[in-house]
């Protein structure tokens, strides 16, 4: 008999799934409960077999919810301290909640909910819906449903996937190699590249593409946020994947990650330091300095500019210049004659 085709499960979906699965129970779920019922993992779980692939994609799903800023939190099981296969995975509601001091009209309250509707019934499919609430039903100490209003009231903050996503997808799928217009770090002006598709790999929350650059004859990164115009497909059928690209694709960026630290100074009880103290690896050290890593200096540049004066670059010097290029040209905008000033 042929082999039962296991169907491709967007990775955003997946995450979504994870993150209402683990909202809506109390006392957490173990991996294995999250790998046989949440959408995602289920359609891929062997019970009694080999779910090495499934446990590696799980930690860095893992990873990529906790960049977003959302606390999920590992609990261990009394008289099991250390057994990485009885902890138990939550994210607690109290510290999800919006802050205290923000409301809503009804009018607003009625558009936010209708934004997320609009997101998730976009993004997810009724299989999903159903796989919460199996999870619910196996893990779930909610008996009201309280939690569950709270927790469709104000969807978690996903990033959609990027536009580029499907035709890249496609062009993987078709061996066929492509051409978009890209922005290079640093740089202003897009430049075009024609790449043949190897990977598309998720990392630190965001989608990047490793391709084999013809122009150079290297194998490199490229994020999926910086093309800009249409990705074009041509000698479709020519330039196949090699089997394991994702994979090794995937461990370059940890070996850069690992490799590439900052450290920073956030202001206590701020935005900041709520959101970096739970990077993933982020390190405190005595003088209370944050020890982050980081795959780009340009990316993280941006990530920490956002923050304004609730963050300070002690080094690298290169990334405090970038920061302070950002702050500066951000100045320079709303400066110039005619523009808002402040």
């Amino acid at each position: 008999m042929p082999a039962t085709r296991v169907p491709r499960v967007p990775a955003e979906e997946r995450l979504f799934s994870l993150v209402l699965a683990l909202l809506s129970t109390e006392s957490g779920l173990t991996k294995s409960e999250i790998l046989a019922n949440v959408q995602g993992y289920r359609q891929r779980f062997s019970n009694g077999g080999d779910n090495a692939s499934l446990e590696r994609q799980f930690e860095r799903d893992k990873d990529d919810v906790r960049e977003l800023g959302i606390p999920l939190e590992t609990i261990e099981t009394p008289g099991a301290a250390g057994n990485n296969q009885t902890l138990r995975y939550r994210i607690p509601k109290g510290e999800y909640d919006l802050p205290d001091d923000v409301r809503f009209t009804p009018d607003e309250s009625a558009l936010l909910s209708l934004a997320a509707m609009a997101w998730r019934e976009g993004a997810l499919s009724a299989d999903s819906r159903r796989g919460l609430l199996k999870v619910r039903a196996a893990g779930s100490e909610d008996d009201d449903g309280a939690g569950l209003i709270g927790v469709h009231a104000y969807a978690p903050r996903l990033r959609a996937r990027d536009v580029a996503f499907e035709p890249l997808r496609s062009a993987l799928d078709r061996a066929a190699a492509v051409r978009f217009d890209y922005i290079t770090p640093g740089q202003h002006d897009a430049r075009r590249r024609e790449l043949a598709p190897l990977a598309l790999v998720q990392h630190g929350g965001r989608w990047m593409l490793a391709a084999h650059e013809f122009a150079t004859g290297g194998e490199k990164n490229y994020l999926l946020s910086r093309i800009v115009g249409p990705v074009t497909q041509y000698e479709v059928g020519q330039h196949p994947a090699p089997v394991g690209a994702g994979e090794r694709a995937l461990a370059e960026l940890d070996r850069i990650w690992a490799s590439r630290t900052a450290r920073i100074r956030v202001s206590p009880g701020s935005d900041a330091e709520r959101r970096l103290a739970r990077r993933r690896d982020t390190e405190t050290d005595e003088a209370g300095v944050l020890v982050l890593h980081h795959v780009d200096p340009q990316i993280l540049a941006e990530e920490l500019a956002a923050f304004g004066p609730e963050v300070q670059v002690l080094e690298p010097a290169d990334l405090r210049d970038r920061v302070t290029a950002r702050l500066r040209a951000l100045v320079a905008d709303h400066s110039d004659e005619g523009a808002p000033r402040g």
